[in-house]
């Protein structure tokens, strides 16, 4: 095989599988395959396939297709329905030179592609069953399941694409049997075109922010792994005048939902200035958010890259994150941000090993960064210019089609 790779693969055709895709979208997984599609279709013949609802069959030059759950599995666990949708897409893959799955949800299909139309699988890691214990609360004895198709795939896939250095350390210690030589690191990536700060108020003002107040912001989902119920009990401790925004996806389980309730609820009634938006916002009403955010606010017991914070030091925000996973490949310690230490347990949960001390040491860390304007300012220019200069999306194709082509036959590549 050649050891250079064209700019286009143009008569090469991959079929990218995935649960999220525009316009469904709820993590960072599907932000990472939707941005990757828009620029890697000039390049290859791509066909997206994506789980959910019918939607546009085009997508800047991907021709995508939809697949629902089948209707006989509608009351079967989450898992299963999962296996459901990937035997459904398995045979349309037929004909393509190489199947690249995104998540579990996705690895089956891509992995039984693989053996039924002899096709080399290369699957992207956004995130680890095996270190994430809790999602037994979810999906019970689903979550056995879901464990066997990923270490399965894992094992078995031509390529992995790890999304930092970090993810690929877990993915050793987590799967011993893959390969090391097969891992590769391709981070995930910002479309800085499209995240630029934007300095107007009204959106920040009609969703209770006022933007003559240092504020702290909170984008994400309520999962056990963004550690929403350590800032709730670290917000305690921010000085009365600081806002704190939590722009909060639905909880994982009603226990979590239950939990961030009470917290959040404790600290409104011990301090003014906390603004709870239970919504997706859309992009444009998020970046304004982001681009009064005096700090962003990251704190997650697992994170293989985070996807999020490129997205605040895109608009201009300090970022404030725990020392985890991937982050401090994203994260510049004093210069776009601060990184928290965090020690934790061994046990695949994540669980610092003194909360106390890791939510007294947030706090501290995101009052050094409010209590200091011109310092968070700079900050956040100085993560405007790393997002710009080593998170493009234009370059993480590249290194991709470079692993495409590492495992694609020569009469292919």
């Amino acid at each position: 095989m050649s050891s250079t790779v064209p700019t286009t693969l143009g008569f090469v055709r991959i079929d990218i599988v995935t649960k999220e895709f525009p316009p469904e979208i709820y993590g960072g997984a599907g932000v990472h395959v939707a941005e990757l599609s828009r620029v890697l279709a000039h390049r290859v013949d791509l066909r997206v396939r994506a789980f959910g609802a019918p939607r546009d069959a085009e997508y800047h030059g991907a021709t995508v297709a939809s697949y629902a759950v089948p209707e006989d599995l509608a009351g079967a666990n989450a898992a299963i329905q999962t296996l459901g949708v990937d035997l459904r897409i398995v045979p349309d893959i037929a004909g393509a030179d190489l199947v690249h799955s995104h998540t579990w949800y996705a690895n089956m299909a891509g992995h039984i592609a693989s053996l039924l139309h002899g096709i080399p699988h290369v699957l992207s890691a956004h995130s680890l069953e095996p270190l994430r214990p809790w999602k037994a609360e979810q999906l019970g004895g689903g979550y056995a399941v879901s464990s066997w198709v990923e270490k399965t795939a894992y094992e078995s896939a031509a390529a992995i694409i790890a999304v930092s250095e970090g993810m690929r350390q877990d993915i050793l210690r987590s799967y011993p049997d893959v390969d090391p030589a097969k891992v590769r690191v391709v981070h995930n990536g910002i479309d800085v075109g499209l995240w630029n700060r934007d300095e107007g108020e009204d959106v920040v003002r009609a969703l209770g922010i006022d933007p003559a107040l240092p504020s702290v912001v909170f984008v994400g989902r309520n999962t056990r792994q963004k550690g929403v119920p350590y800032l709730l009990r670290a917000a305690a401790k921010l000085p009365a005048h600081v806002q704190l925004v939590l722009c909060l996806g639905a909880a994982d389980t009603p226990e979590l939902a239950a939990e961030t309730a009470r917290l959040i609820e404790e600290l409104q009634s011990q301090r003014g200035g906390v603004v709870v938006v239970e919504r997706m916002l859309p992009r444009n009403e998020l970046i304004q958010v982001l681009s009064h955010a005096t700090a962003f606010a990251c704190p997650s017991i697992y994170e293989p890259l985070g996807i999020v914070n490129l997205e605040a030091m895109a608009c201009g925000a300090a970022v404030v994150a725990s020392a985890t996973g991937g982050i401090p490949e994203v994260v510049q310690h004093g210069e776009t941000g601060l990184l928290v230490p965090i020690e934790q347990v061994t046990d695949g949960t994540g669980t610092p090993l003194d909360p106390e001390k890791f939510v007294t040491e947030f706090a501290a860390a995101l009052t050094e960064v409010v209590t200091d304007p011109e310092r968070a300012r700079a900050m956040g220019q100085a993560g405007r210019r790393r997002a710009e200069e080593h998170f493009s999306w234009e370059s993480i194709t590249e290194t991709t089609l470079e692993v495409y082509r590492s495992v694609l036959p020569d009469s292919v590549s």
